[in-house]
């Protein structure tokens, strides 16, 4: 009997000396891949933008606070779908009403509201003729509300707010030029600023926003693709809307799933800095987590959606977009099996003698420092954006947890919405859900 046990054990400890060694060099080349990855990218979306940055913003071509002198001004139409927004709604229209521009009309979108919604935007297009109302009895979904409002409106040009959005004056013009410099351009993504900024989490959503967000439409736009628009501000050709179906009322992200249709079917979309649009975004973990599991969810349903109509040769353009998109979902997926088997490793002779080495590796150092310097150029770039509100410099500081903070919110959010994407059955309507729109400054 006890040698049947140590023959068994030393069988098993043959085996797992072997599965050791096979292991190893697969976790060599997972960690390496896991830091290499995102360094790589940084300094990929680095060089783009500051490439984006000589050849639109510099010289003077950025003047955000003035409205560019165009050749015509085609009267535009201004979508607000509205769901719940009576806290907002009023701020938005009267805003909206102060726009540079000399020809404009507002259609607001009332979306199935449960609040008192319906009666404010009622009691605005009393007082200003330029608003007009579309109620929807249900809650149809934000891509019904868009769809509505487009075909309805009398202008080719539509321009695309949230319901607590507030649209600097001179954001019109500044993406009106677009159509009318190129008659490819289906849609123009405007700059979106954070509105509230009173918690930890708002301060690093303002970096965010310029060193991340800004900073990858930038190097997207300057290596001729785009993922999404942004949401909360977009300008469209409405012949290109109508030329690709327009929005998809299944699809959680609308506006990611409309900027690849777009692509696909051959427009351009641009990105204006100048088009600002200050918005509230979620200053909860709660909150934050939801909108980012929406934001993976809707990326992965595009991916899966569109993969057959990337084998046409027209869509050359978007194959290393959607390769990157790819990658980076499974570089979230190889995070989380690194965290699962890494207990592991303590088993290995490789990490017993590293754990006699408290000293950070040079390859964490490098990443930290990357990401310095990636806030630093994103900040430089974008700070004359922030004059109204004393500058971007100032949550430099905030910008070191981001790392700590996001990346692990990111792989979680990126994992989970990318199973209920793949779960969720085609045709299922998406609806509108309550958000959570953070504290006001006051």
């Amino acid at each position: 009997m006890n040698t049947s046990l140590q023959n068994l054990s030393v069988l098993l400890q043959s085996q797992w000396h072997y599965f050791v060694s096979v292991w190893e060099p697969i976790d060599g080349v997972i960690e390496g891949f896991i830091y290499y990855y995102p360094l790589f990218m940084a300094y990929i979306w680095m060089f783009g933008a500051i490439i984006f940055y000589f050849r639109h913003e510099w010289r003077g071509h950025s003047h955000s606070e003035h409205s560019p002198e165009l050749k015509e001004y085609p009267p535009v139409s201004i979508l607000v779908p509205c769901y719940n927004e009576a806290d907002n709604v009023r701020e938005t229209v009267e805003i909206l009403l102060r726009q540079k521009y000399p020809s404009f009309e507002i259609i607001a979108i009332n979306d199935g509201s449960k609040d008192n919604t319906l009666e404010i935007l009622q009691e605005l297009s009393e007082q200003h003729p330029q608003l007009r109302v579309i109620n929807l009895h249900t809650n149809q979904g934000k891509a019904m509300g868009l769809r509505s409002g487009a075909l309805l409106a009398n202008n080719e040009i539509l321009i695309c707010i949230d319901g607590d959005a507030l649209l600097a004056p001179e954001a019109i013009a500044w993406m009106v030029r677009h159509f009318l410099d190129n008659p490819n351009v289906g849609a123009v993504t405007g700059n979106p600023r954070i509105r509230n900024r009173s918690t930890l989490l708002g301060r690093l959503q303002v970096g965010e926003f310029s060193a991340i967000v800004g900073m990858i439409k930038r190097a997207q736009r300057c290596y001729g693709h785009v993922f999404t628009v942004s949401g909360v501000i977009a300008a469209f050709r409405k012949s290109a809307l109508h030329d690709v179906g327009y929005w998809s009322n299944d699809m959680v992200t609308e506006d990611i799933d409309i900027s690849w249709k777009l692509q696909l079917a051959g427009w351009s979309i641009h990105f204006e800095p100048n088009a600002l649009c200050w918005v509230l975004m979620p200053e909860t973990l709660e909150g934050l987590w939801k909108q980012r599991v929406r934001w993976a969810q809707g990326g992965t349903e595009v991916l899966l959606r569109y993969f057959h109509a990337l084998f046409r040769w027209s869509s050359r353009g978007m194959w290393l977009l959607y390769a990157e998109c790819l990658i980076s979902i499974f570089w979230a997926f190889l995070i989380l099996l690194h965290i699962v088997l890494a207990p592991m490793e303590l088993f290995t002779e490789t990490t017993r003698q590293s754990l006699h080495d408290l000293s950070p590796s040079w390859t964490s150092m490098l990443l930290s420092l990357t990401c310095l310097i990636q806030f630093g150029v994103s900040l430089s770039i974008d700070s004359h954006y922030e004059s109204r509100t004393g500058g971007v410099a100032r949550y430099y500081y905030w910008m070191v947890w981001y790392p700590i903070v996001y990346w692990l919110i990111n792989v979680g959010t990126t994992i989970v919405g990318s199973i209920r994407a793949i779960k969720k059955k085609r045709g299922q309507r998406a609806v509108w859900v309550t958000v959570d729109r953070g504290l006001r400054n006051k």
